[in-house]
């Protein structure tokens, strides 16, 4: 079955998206789910059911979407708990980030003979952490306001940062636009905290919203950069939230205001369209390489992360839910799966090979730390809802 929209009607095609988007967003609340992951299930059934796909409008939505996340990951950490937890979240971050990256490349490349290029897009994509799952747990858990919860979101921006650097830099041409670019990032880490709060203040009460205007403009204007020197628009966007977090977290009106644009509209174009790339022939056919990479991953993390956080002194059972928390993927690990199959890095079995283990590891170590794991202790008994 097919679903069939006049190429003419684009309000029919996109009221089609925003009914999954819609379904998605309740079915997520039911269930208890990111968002995100029910998006990209929806958008798995609807590409094999009813041959969902995107076209030249959703693209560009989706990819717009894919920017404004990663800009909204990089503005989740506040820089005081940063600083704060910055020896064990590097540590940490940084084994979570190299131990699978280097397994799941090394398994692609010398056990499945993948190319080269195709090997880097498995090392990043089993490298990564996500923000989305892990930030949402913390908060579920009521573990977010605590040094522990903080610990883990700190090493989750490590680790993400690694992913997107590596994304960045692995398959960026080393050239003049490679250095316009560095450049760029350097200057907008400088100077775009300091002019934002001056625009907002100043435009505050004006409905055209010239703030959030400049800064989309910034943003964009970075990723052309960015895709100039073959590299990934995601980048610079990473690195100028981080330098906006301050300024986000002083203005949390300004920061709902963008979270509710970005979630509420933008990315769920961009995962269901993930989703509706996932074959499920490919998945029936592949399922011996997707447990393969799964355990590649879940293993690879769990050697690196568990003996470093117990040498920060966490006991074994905490030191467990840290290693499962940061096994944990979706937002990146999807966003350098698709990078690589749009760009014709991998093809559409390896693409659904990465992003089936992508969804597979946002939600099994997310249940087995929950119900294994979980530092009770931790928790005010109060807001437990234990007597």
């Amino acid at each position: 079955m097919t679903l069939t929209i006049p190429a003419d009607n684009l309000w029919a095609f996109a009221a089609v998206w925003l009914a999954l988007a819609t379904i998605a967003a309740f079915l997520a609340r039911r269930l208890g789910l990111a968002a995100a992951l029910v998006e990209i299930l929806l958008g798995v059934l609807a590409g094999n059911l009813i041959g969902l796909r995107s076209n030249a409008w959703v693209d560009f939505v989706a990819g717009f979407a894919s920017i404004m996340l990663t800009f909204l990951a990089g503005a989740e950490i506040e820089p005081a708990v940063l600083r704060r937890q910055l020896r064990p979240s590097a540590v940490i971050g940084g084994i979570s980030f190299f131990a699978p990256f280097l397994a799941a490349m090394a398994y692609a490349y010398f056990v499945m003979h993948w190319s080269v290029d195709a090997s880097k897009i498995a090392g990043i994509a089993m490298s990564t952490t996500s923000v989305a799952v892990v930030y949402a747990v913390m908060v579920e858990s009521r573990l977010a306001g605590t040094d522990f919860g903080q610990l883990i979101l700190a090493a989750c921006f490590i680790t993400d940062l690694g992913t997107v650097v590596a994304l960045g830099l692995l398959f960026a041409n080393y050239n003049g636009w490679l250095v316009a670019l560095i450049v760029a990032i350097v200057l907008a880490i400088v100077f775009v905290p300091k002019l934002l709060p001056l625009v907002f203040e100043r435009t505050q009460r004006w409905v055209s919203e010239p703030g959030m205007r400049l800064l989309f403009l910034i943003i964009l204007t970075l990723s052309a950069i960015a895709t100039a020197a073959k590299s990934e628009g995601v980048l610079p966007a990473y690195f100028l939230g981080l330098a906006c977090a301050g300024f986000l977290f002083a203005n949390p009106d300004v920061s709902r205001r963008l979270r509710s644009m970005t979630m509420g509209f933008l990315t769920p174009f961009y995962f269901i369209k993930a989703g509706t790339l996932v074959s499920f022939s490919a998945a029936v056919a592949g399922v011996g390489v997707i447990a393969a990479f799964f355990v590649v991953k879940v293993v690879a993390k769990c050697l690196g992360v568990f003996p470093a956080a117990r040498v920060f002194d966490h006991a074994p059972k905490r030191a467990g839910y840290i290693t499962l928390m940061m096994a944990t993927g979706l937002t990146f690990g999807t966003i350098s799966s698709l990078y690589g199959l749009t760009h014709h890095y991998i093809n559409q079995a390896q693409y659904t090979t990465l992003v089936t283990v992508v969804i597979l590891t946002a939600v099994v170590p997310t249940i087995v730390a929950q119900a294994l794991f979980h530092p009770k202790e931790l928790v005010d008994p109060e807001e437990r809802g234990v007597p």
